[in-house]
């Protein structure tokens, strides 16, 4: 494997969770390892983060860095050097699980815990500069709140109640699920010194809360609701779990210690390159966005490099911004590679035009700036939309955005910080039925993937052409339409698939051919807005793709300088 600049290693990344193909991380690299399966493909493998111990999000609310037994081990992990598969492996910067020991002894202990500092205490962070609010939480002063960047149409807060009987507001960018429990009807009456018949009512109700959903703050308890205001704060006590993902405060140098730690137990793991997710949420400051804050946002990025060059390890910054916000040239001009979030919303804008013009606009920009990327068509996540603002018009995106919903993806939206929405964020759907289903179609995503600038990560699903998996969806959010897990029996049958096979074709020779590289160059060549040719060049070995978006045909050509050839 080569390197550009020491950013990334050259070669094909493999993409799935430990547990996608066959269950458990073992049958993923015995795919990897079979001739007849995917050796020869890939030159990576990114494991996602179901890797280690965690609890909702599929593996991004990390109660710690741990390998999680059930579907993977050490062995595993060892398995992949030993194939030679450079691995990656993601370092959640912005939060930990509620899960976590750190944010369990905060609950256990308050303020006596030593981690009280670890988190971002919502109302110290605003003290000064906004007023308390009828529930106990500082509400930003508007000047404040109108900056900032919202994930989720609330203002990220979760309320934690501490043993000395007063609560606590901690930031909670991401995820939260709060549930609870009805009480023993015993222990509700001797702690409020109730009546047998009063606690036993009571308790009735708050199983008929729980039962519907709803939250404990808003029961009824109709003629017992004189004593409203302590049932609520026993259930908060005693009968309440917590699922969810809290913001880590990086003012503190007890989070930094942390991240050290983890860096290194992943140095331990394997890994040569660490995805850093959710990293333009952690620099926080009054008065700023609190998404991707400048300079702060770089003084903590490029510490995290100190770090992570003690320990040998590449780092891979990832964050979802407008292409008109500039963000990606930020990331290139310091001295990172970053994820060409871009490419995947554009190919399929290419295919169902029939106009090449967006999409070779951006390759040229990619070559002409040197970027180092990685690209993909489907990931984990949704099909980026917001990224291609500026990229295309708004009316396009508009169009695209409908083409895959008729096709049976879901939206998900951004929100502003009165609660409504202010853009969509991304579609989640399978690529393949993004595109309709279609072979041919597929097929030349992935010839265009495979000569497009940068290193092609390849998501599981994709590979074996997997389709919306509606019934997932409803089930636990719109990710897991994108999420299917395969049997072993459904690989192979899939593997006998033209279509697969011909994907597997293009892959291996993105992975082994001489002509593609970072120290490779690349042509375009553009002959009508429907019709475009791409051909890499290193010393005497040149690889073309001439691609028809009318008729969505393509021909892949390939030289040693003796001999020309036919993929």
């Amino acid at each position: 494997m080569n390197h550009h600049g020491d950013l990334l290693p050259d070669g094909v990344m493999f993409n799935a969770y430990p547990d996608s193909c066959g269950g458990s991380l073992d049958k993923v690299v015995a795919l990897l390892r079979d001739k007849d399966a995917l050796a020869g493909a890939f030159s990576l493998f990114y494991v996602l983060p179901s890797l280690y111990n965690s609890e909702l999000d599929r593996g991004f609310s990390v109660v710690d860095y741990g390998i999680n037994g059930v579907i993977a081990t050490q062995k595993d992990l060892d398995d992949i050097q030993a194939l030679g598969l450079g691995l990656k492996l993601d370092f959640v910067l912005n939060h930990i699980s509620v899960q976590s020991h750190q944010f369990q002894d905060l609950l256990k202990y308050g303020d006596e815990s030593p981690y009280v500092d670890f988190f971002v205490d919502w109302n110290k962070f605003w003290e000064g500069n906004g007023q308390m609010g009828p529930e106990g939480y500082v509400i930003p002063d508007e000047v404040h709140l109108k900056k900032l960047f919202m994930r989720k149409p609330e203002l990220p807060i979760l309320k934690v109640p501490f043993p000395d009987g007063t609560s606590r507001f901690y930031w909670n960018t991401f995820y939260q699920q709060v549930t609870f429990e009805a009480p023993d009807a015993f222990d509700l009456r001797a702690a409020l010194d109730l009546s047998e018949a009063d606690a036993s009512t009571i308790v009735s109700a708050i199983a008929a809360r729980a039962d519907e959903g709803g939250a404990i703050e808003g029961i009824d308890l109709g003629q017992h609701n004189d004593v409203r205001p302590q049932v609520i704060d026993y259930v908060q006590r005693h009968c309440t779990s917590y699922l969810g993902q809290m913001d880590l405060n990086a003012a503190s140098e007890q989070v930094w210690d942390y991240y050290d730690e983890t860096l290194k137990r992943m140095k331990g793991y394997g890994a040569k390159i660490v995805r850093l997710d959710a990293f333009a949420y952690l620099h926080k400051e009054v008065g700023l966005t609190n998404f991707f804050n400048e300079p702060g946002t770089w003084e903590y990025v490029n510490r995290l490099k100190g770090i992570a060059d003690k320990y040998g390890l590449l780092l891979l910054p990832e964050i979802h911004s407008r292409y008109d916000e500039g963000t990606h040239v930020k990331l290139a001009d310091n001295g990172y590679a970053f994820y060409d979030f871009f490419f995947p919303g554009l190919v399929i804008d290419a295919l169902e035009t029939g106009q090449s013009g967006h999409l070779v606009r951006w390759i040229n920009e990619v070559v002409s700036q040197g970027y180092v990327t990685v690209n993909m068509l489907g990931c984990h996540d949704g099909i980026p939309m917001l990224d291609i603002k500026g990229l295309l018009h708004e009316e396009s995106i508009d169009a695209l955005i409908a083409v895959i919903l008729d096709r049976g993806g879901l939206v998900k939206n951004l929100y502003g910080p009165d609660g409504q929405q202010v853009s969509y964020y991304q579609v989640n759907a399978t690529f393949y039925s993004a595109l309709g289903e279609d072979d041919r179609k597929m097929l030349l995503a992935r010839a265009l993937q495979v000569f497009m600038p940068g290193v092609p990560e390849v998501w599981y699903l994709d590979l074996f052409n997997g389709v919306n998996d509606l019934e997932a969806a409803h089930a636990g959010g719109h990710k897991e339409i994108n999420r299917t897990n395969l049997s072993t029996v459904e690989i192979q049958s899939r593997l006998s698939s033209p279509a697969v096979r011909r994907q597997l074709e293009l892959l291996s020779f993105r992975n082994s051919f001489p002509a593609f590289g970072f120290d490779s160059e690349l042509t375009v060549t553009e002959s009508d807005p429907a019709r475009f040719a791409l051909t890499w060049t290193k010393g005497a070995h040149t690889a073309s793709l001439e691609v028809d978006l009318d008729s969505h045909d393509f021909e892949i050509t390939f030289s040693d300088g003796s001999t020309v050839s036919t993929l």
